[in-house]
């Protein structure tokens, strides 16, 4: 079944999980219906009450329904608001409910449960849209009347109701904020009923989603709804490091998964003896470093040494029951720690040299060798011909002044030369 967020015809665009709205693909803090199938010897006593989410699943609340309409899962339904409607999307119905009411501690016969109205209609679902897409805007300017009061708070979210006319401001703040004038403000700016409702910082991480450091979504804003106290205590029964950075969420507060594994370790401990931080042994006092409660191990170390040695619980015990007697062991006595991962054997050094040829780079080489006495024997050449080319140079130089002055021997007397020495007669 499709629905107006996903497109029809029963596969998910947005989230590719291919689900449609009766697997709740496209909603958060979603409930698996594992009664849905099971028939009901009495279906007139079975629940009338059916759970809706709202904003993609950021908020839920339980409604009787007094029409005659059976909804299935994903259905767009409206329901009583705050002097008008709201529209919310069914999450889950029949025997279920009744399991999440117990566990949210409410009375399925309590006359202040609000009532579904209708079906929502094509006109409740056009104004519940266009009232959608007024919510960044409003979250934008809201934000700018509070910094221009100046009010310590940071507001995280503006939830509009579907018929406009109310408003629902979620902040952070870390002290107590007077917000009486800033109402004011914003019932005259947005022109509607205005309700402040501050929640914690990890209340704004399921809000704002994300992705955590092992690689899938926050858990508070896929499935978990109640938040517990977390303390480095739980970290320290883990034997994990007291690093801020990494023991720390999106919300800044410690994270939530530190307590998953706690009660495990906390019973693996019990085994473990008491008042076992110290031991005393001829060579000084040894100091506990860490508990494995995988191998049954203590890790101690010994004064003026990096080593870490391993030791048994029972040696342990024994220890302390000796420094209890004013008695002090000679050793600490550790135990070899084996692991049953495979070690990986490293290849042996294999010398090939001489073993292996590579034609091409014999050849490459063989070339590189050639131009290189080539050279060399351009160098060596341009020596000698420059050597007989200045030779030739100069005998070109003597020949040819011979020739000229042989020249002026043989030519015929000028003019000149004939009045100023004529010939002599004979």
């Amino acid at each position: 079944m499709g629905c107006s967020s996903c497109g029809t015809g029963g596969k998910v665009s947005g989230c590719k999980s291919n689900g449609g709205c009766s697997t709740g693909s496209c909603n958060r803090m979603n409930v698996h219906d594992w009664l849905s199938n099971l028939p009901f010897s009495d279906p007139s006593g079975s629940c009338k009450i059916v759970e809706i989410t709202f904003n993609n699943g950021s908020r839920k609340d339980f409604y009787r329904n007094t029409t005659v309409h059976l909804f299935e899962k994903g259905d767009l339904v409206a329901v009583e608001g705050v002097s008008g409607f709201d529209i919310g999307t069914i999450n889950s119905t029949g025997e279920i409910v009744r399991l999440q009411m117990k566990k949210r501690n409410a009375d399925e016969t309590d006359p202040d449960i609000k009532k579904v109205l209708r079906r929502a209609t094509d006109k409740d679902i056009e104004i519940w849209q266009q009232n959608k897409d007024r919510e960044k805007e409003a979250l934008i300017r809201a934000r700018a009347i509070a910094r221009q009061l100046n009010l310590e708070m940071k507001l995280t979210e503006v939830e509009i109701q579907a018929d406009g006319r109310k408003a629902t401001f979620f902040y952070i703040a870390d002290d107590r904020v007077d917000f009486r004038e800033l109402i004011k403000i914003y019932a005259k700016e947005f022109r509607v009923k205005v309700e402040m409702r501050q929640i914690g910082a990890r209340q704004e991480a399921a809000k704002v989603g994300g992705i955590g450091s092992c690689g899938r979504e926050l858990c508070c804003s896929t499935w978990l709804t109640d938040f517990k106290s977390v303390n480095t205590t739980a970290a320290r029964y883990q034997n994990l490091s007291i690093n801020q950075s990494k023991l720390s969420g999106q919300c800044g507060r410690l994270k939530c998964c530190l307590n998953y594994e706690l009660d495990i370790y906390l019973d693996a401990l019990q085994h473990f003896p008491d008042n076992a931080d110290t031991l005393q042994i001829a060579k000084g006092t040894a100091i506990l470093i860490k508990k494995d409660i995988f191998k049954n191990l203590m890790w101690y170390t010994l004064p003026d040494s990096t080593k870490q040695y391993p030791l048994t619980i029972e040696r342990v015990r024994k220890i302390k029951q000796l420094n209890e007697k004013n008695q002090v062991p000679d050793e600490l006595e550790a135990v070899e720690v084996t692991t049953q991962k495979p070690k990986e054997v490293e290849p042996e050094f294999v010398d090939v040299v001489g073993q292996i040829s590579l034609r091409s780079l014999e050849r490459a080489e063989k070339k590189k060798r050639h131009h290189h006495h080539q050279k060399e024997g351009q160098q060596r050449e341009q020596p000698r011909q420059q050597q007989q080319g200045q030779g030739q140079q100069g005998q070109g130089q003597g020949k040819g002044q011979g020739q000229q002055q042989h020249r002026r021997d043989n030519r015929p007397p000028r003019r000149d030369d004939r009045r100023n020495n004529p010939p002599k007669k004979s």
